[in-house]
């Protein structure tokens, strides 16, 4: 099985014969065995050359860029294999067919709506009462089928996620300043925690879509715009709730990340390499959990499950399959 390997301190990436070196500072070198490897994930300053980029897309390996500060860059990917002009035609059609659009925008909001609930249910009565909330969410879930048009249900979609935000001090153990969702720059330890897994989540996804013959720009939640694959925002969103915010849940109450993994500079607050290594340890191993599914009736990983739902939408778009998306069932 291939891994994702995590660069997060400074140096040279190189390839020598078969293997991918990493060079740091001080001249210590780490061989990487390029088969082994499905995805690269490089933080802080690496220096690297087109010798190193034309190995990577033979072999292909994904190339995921963070900056200094954790934000992502951008990624490099092999050039396509798995392209498909049919596919391609049918999902632009049914982006730009209003009804169609509409159809599986509501999904999208649907599933990821339903799994915030299914997090606020888990966490109701074991760190405090959730209820009021729950009810709140689930009536917006009611409406979802009454909206006829994005901007209207991207509306339900903010109403619910500022519903669940508000109560994330109720699930959350540690004494953390947390009023609302603030992205950039983030201003508490929190927000800086979302707005990094959430980007982690976005190019997981991403590379996800790669696997199949869907068009990463082509969306239907999110509008279609430049400089942005939106359809890794769509998918995103179904698994955030179980991938991103469970694990924060989970590393702030079992103290694994606390305030002395923050150091605070001019673009806000920002992850040391503790809080960094931590994260992603974390965030890997969260991937890699299985589950039994339910339709195919054997263990797969949560980061398999983004694939399938990959393949989900490809059922809809070319007529053969309602789609149904993913929904926390445990």
């Amino acid at each position: 099985m291939k891994e994702t390997f995590y660069i997060t301190k400074s140096g040279r990436l190189s390839r020598k014969d078969n293997n991918i070196v990493f060079e740091n500072p001080d001249g210590e070198k780490t061989f990487l065995k390029s088969e082994k490897i499905d995805e690269l994930y490089l933080f802080g300053e690496i220096d690297l050359n087109t010798r190193l980029l034309n190995f990577l897309s033979q072999m292909g390996i994904t190339l995921n860029v963070f900056n200094y500060y954790g934000y992502y860059s951008g990624s490099y990917f092999p050039r396509e294999s798995k392209v498909s002009g049919y596919l391609l035609v049918e999902q632009v059609k049914a982006q730009i067919d209003l009804s169609r659009r509409i159809k599986i925008a509501k999904e999208i909001v649907r599933s990821a709506a339903r799994n915030i609930y299914r997090n606020l249910r888990y966490y109701n009565k074991r760190q405090g009462d959730l209820s009021l909330a729950m009810s709140e969410i689930d009536y917006l879930i009611s409406k979802i089928d009454e909206m006829d048009n994005i901007n209207s249900l991207m509306g339900i979609e903010g109403n619910i996620r500022k519903i669940y935000y508000d109560q994330w001090t109720k699930i959350i153990k540690q004494d953390v300043e947390f009023e609302k969702r603030v992205k950039r720059p983030p201003d508490n330890m929190v927000n800086t925690l979302i707005s990094f897994l959430n980007s982690m989540m976005y190019t997981t996804v991403l590379s996800e879509i790669y696997k199949t013959q869907l068009n990463p720009t082509v969306s239907f939640l999110h509008e279609p715009s430049s400089n942005r694959f939106s359809l890794a925002l769509d998918i995103a969103e179904i698994f955030k709730p179980l991938v991103v915010d469970r694990m924060i849940f989970s590393l702030l109450n079992k103290r694994q990340i606390t305030k002395e993994h923050f150091t605070k500079n001019s673009k806000g607050l920002e992850l040391t390499d503790k809080g960094l290594k931590t994260l992603l340890e974390e965030y890997e191993k969260r991937l890699g959990k299985v589950l039994k599914h339910r339709d195919l009736k054997r263990e797969v990983s949560y980061r398999y499950m983004i694939r399938l739902e990959c393949y989900k939408l490809i059922k809809e778009i070319i007529g053969e399959k309602d789609y149904e998306g993913f929904k926390i069932w445990w």
